[in-house]
């Protein structure tokens, strides 16, 4: 059996729990094995499986995320055995479920098995190149703990060649243990043409008619004041009514919002909060443009989901996000506001290069599918089980 952490799906971590669910739902849509997937998660109190997960085989423990992560910590320190740990978790059946032999960590976190083979994927080291946008603990915990996660796992899967090269950089890990396997994006995603759709959308949300969008958690490294300032200078020149921002805060948001008032921008900037994937299509499709500045990404699956959607793309050429927008949208050096004004003042008065961005930004996101990523992630674990 092999054992895939969904702690970031039933706690909704934002990209994480995105990249966990849809991994998961591909990898048992190819399977025609039953019961060859479990599914693990820490603090059940506060969990929330949906469909997909309840519908497995679960191991399951009311640890906080704080004890969760120390005791994974301690045993990675004192190289000590945690194979035993699934004979003592709390599982949702009462079948005896077969020992698990591979574990797979999606969230930067994994704790010492030595009988178990293990699979990390690594999303990125952000705490590394960018320190002062990480909670201290975090960090901390980070610098001590990945280091030990990368190394004592059998196998590496970076989401991004980008994200491969920087394990390189910083760990110096053995070339041969990493697997480079691009996000995907879910079906749903594609451009809405039903206006009754549309409408029902942009009703919901009070949309304005002509708005720029961006899909991010609220924290600094995804750059949002740099957006705000070139958002303000189209607004100016009536170019553009609103800025919508749709995710949830995450950790130092508070200059981000703070930024808002500075810049004069009260109900111009309107923060959406955590939007329900049915909606995010639509919204994607009312869009003029999305935008996205992010300092550093490794991957960046919003940009993803706005290229399938043909909506004008226009992003920061930062980390991993030229690998992801290719040739379909405009890259822009993140903090360079003036290149912002003109980029998106093109976009959104010029319609010959809208239309184009409309078209280009579909056939560039077909290249990356969660079928292929669930293929080659199941390539991964049969290779290490095959040496088991």
């Amino acid at each position: 059996m092999i054992v895939i952490d969904a702690s970031p799906v039933v706690h909704r971590k934002a990209g994480l729990g995105r990249y966990t669910e849809e991994l998961i739902g591909a990898l048992l849509a190819q399977s025609s094995e039953p019961g060859a997937y479990a599914a693990f998660y820490h603090n059940a109190l506060d969990a929330q499986p949906g469909k997909l997960i309840q519908s497995m085989h679960c191991y399951i423990t009311e640890q906080s995320p704080y004890v969760w992560r120390l005791r994974a910590l301690i045993a990675q320190l004192l190289n000590v055995a945690q194979d035993a740990l699934f004979s003592q978790l709390r599982t949702n059946t009462r079948d005896q479920l077969p020992a698990p032999r591979l574990f797979h960590a999606t969230e930067h976190l994994l704790p010492r098995f030595k009988r178990i083979k293990t699979v990390f994927t690594l999303h990125d080291v952000i705490f590394r190149v960018y320190p002062q946008h990480h909670l201290p603990m975090n960090r901390i915990y980070l610098t001590l703990a990945m280091p030990l996660f990368l190394r004592r796992a059998d196998a590496v899967i970076c989401v991004s060649e980008h994200t491969r090269r920087d394990a390189l950089s910083y760990y110096r890990l053995p070339p041969d243990k990493l697997r480079v396997i691009p996000e995907g994006v879910h079906p749903r995603f594609r451009r809405v043409h039903d206006t009754l759709e549309l409408a029902r959308v942009r009703a919901r949300y009070r949309l304005a008619e002509r708005f720029l969008l961006v899909v991010s958690t609220i924290e600094p490294r995804k750059n949002l004041p740099t957006l705000f300032a070139a958002f303000r200078a189209l607004h100016e020149h009536n170019l553009v009514d609103e800025l919508v921002v749709v995710g949830k805060q995450g950790w130092l948001h508070e200059p981000i919002y703070r930024a808002v008032h500075e810049m004069g921008l009260t109900g111009l900037v309107r923060f959406l909060g955590f939007v329900e994937d049915e909606d995010l299509p639509a919204l994607y499709s009312l869009a003029q443009a999305f935008a996205f500045p992010s300092l550093y990404e490794g991957f960046g699956l919003p940009i993803l989901e706005a290229l399938a959607c043909g909506t004008p793309v226009v992003a920061s050429n930062a980390a991993a996000i030229p690998e992801v927008v290719g040739d379909a949208g405009l890259l822009l050096p993140p903090q360079e506001v003036s290149e912002w004004v003109t980029a998106l003042e093109c976009v959104c008065t010029d319609a010959a290069l809208r239309r184009e961005m409309q078209q280009r930004g579909p056939r560039r996101a077909a290249q990356f599918t969660w079928e292929r990523a669930a293929q080659a992630t199941r390539l991964v674990y049969d290779t290490l089980l095959a040496t088991s």
